[in-house]
């Protein structure tokens, strides 16, 4: 019988790890350096350098707070940055409609140029291709980030409190009694999105929060004491928190009422029945830190965000990820079967 493709096999969650397991990492897992493909980072090393690429197909292209362009560039950036290492080198590959509108396509590229100026990034080399088919504009980044004095520090940092036997920050390691960080308010890039293809968007007020990560993950590296990183795109939180718990060997507890969440933002997902932990976000990180460090960590990335929080922290009494929730029971936060609104990075 003949099997077909899904959209949530894309999608971010459970079904796209199923997916990538079977017809992906079976075929093709490698490794240069310290990262396999089977370990389902978003990044591998080679030498002193960290690779990354990313494809995005948001719909709208344009959207409150931001553009494909944004995305793009923030995040294949971020996707180096929660590593440890600096983004700098980037290709820029287009896949445009026949009829896509010129103005349209100036607008995202001058998105892109932006960002590209913010983080010091570059452009080396691209492609650009133009089909019949009804995409209106797909981009694919790849992005090389280098070793730095930031992440050095950081990894120094730690081993004065424990083993660390990474060169780089991973999403792996996580241990018992370290706190967990959420860099801000979470949701509004999913919600933003959604109330804008929906035409909500003057009820909500909300911009998506696409931001380049460096920006303060550099500055809480030289800090110290960060042991476990990741940007919460698709899958949101939940889907963070969920491989972090599940690649550590550990469990992790939130608080329900310590998740910065905007109050419109979560009574908007409570108006259509969605979870804001599973929503995307797209300039948000989830840290591991040595506990003893997390309130300088946290007071560091309060100065680009006011909103971050310690949110909970990582135990060996159980292996899932569980709130507690404002009533005083806990539950089990799954990990998202896929992300609830489709072609949103």
């Amino acid at each position: 019988m003949d099997e077909f493709i899904r959209k949530e096999d894309g999608a971010g969650g459970k079904y796209m790890m199923e997916f990538l397991k079977k017809h992906i990492i079976s075929r093709f897992d490698s490794k240069a350096n310290e990262i396999s493909l089977s370990d389902l980072d978003d990044s591998s090393d080679f030498f002193d350098y960290l690779f990354t690429t990313d494809s995005y197909v948001v719909d709208p292209p344009i959207f409150p707070g931001g553009s494909i362009g944004s995305l793009a560039i923030c995040g294949t950036s971020n996707d180096l940055a929660v590593k440890g290492a600096e983004p700098k080198f980037f290709s820029m590959s287009l896949i445009l409609q026949d009829g896509f509108g010129i103005n349209v396509l100036e607008k995202i590229l001058s998105d892109m140029e932006h960002w590209l100026k913010e983080i010091d990034g570059t452009i080396l080399t691209g492609d650009t291709k133009v089909v019949e088919s009804n995409v209106g504009i797909i981009i694919n980044t790849s992005g090389i980030g280098l070793k730095n004095k930031h992440l050095t520090n950081n990894l120094e940092v730690v081993r004065e409190y424990r083993e660390y036997p990474y060169s780089w920050v991973r999403d792996k390691g996580l241990k018992d009694g370290e706190a967990i960080i959420v860099s801000g308010n979470i949701a509004e890039h999913g919600t933003a999105i959604l109330a804008f293809r929906e035409g909500f968007e003057f009820e909500v007020n909300v911009e998506s929060d696409v931001y380049p990560v460096w920006n303060f993950v550099k500055e809480a590296l030289d800090v110290g004491g960060i042991t476990a990183m990741k940007d919460a795109t698709r899958g949101g939180i939940a889907g963070v928190l969920n491989e972090m718990a599940e690649k550590s060997g550990v469990g992790i507890l939130i608080e329900e009422e310590k998740i910065p969440i905007r109050d419109n933002v979560k009574s908007f997902c409570e108006l259509l029945g969605l979870d804001p932990l599973s929503m995307a976000n797209e300039g948000k990180v989830v840290m591991g830190v040595i506990s003893d460090l997390a309130n300088d960590v946290l007071k560091t990335i309060r100065k680009f965000d006011k909103n971050a929080e310690i949110v909970g922290y990582a135990t060996d009494e159980f292996e899932e990820v569980v709130m507690e929730t404002v009533v005083g029971t806990r539950k089990v936060v799954p990990q998202p079967l896929a992300d609830p609104i489709p072609r949103v990075c």
